[in-house]
């Protein structure tokens, strides 16, 4: 493994994980809250979250610092 991978938290991590670990931290409501994004404030679920999320780079970016933020 590269020393740059070795410094990345997020290495290994899937994004289910990431979601699962916020949804059970904050709940989707508050989830809502901390970042304003329609999977998240209408009628949300893992499975449409991690649809958009794997479109959407910006929005993974800061679901991504979120988690980094929670752990």
């Amino acid at each position: 493994m590269d020393q740059q991978q070795k410094n990345n938290p997020l290495h290994g991590v899937k994004l289910v994980d990431i979601l699962n670990v916020l949804v059970e931290k904050y709940g989707w409501d508050e989830l809502g809250k901390r970042i304003n994004i329609r999977c998240f404030t209408h009628d949300p679920s893992i499975k449409s979250s991690l649809k958009f999320l794997r479109k959407t780079p910006w929005a993974r970016e800061k679901v991504e610092q979120l988690y980094l933020k929670s752990i």
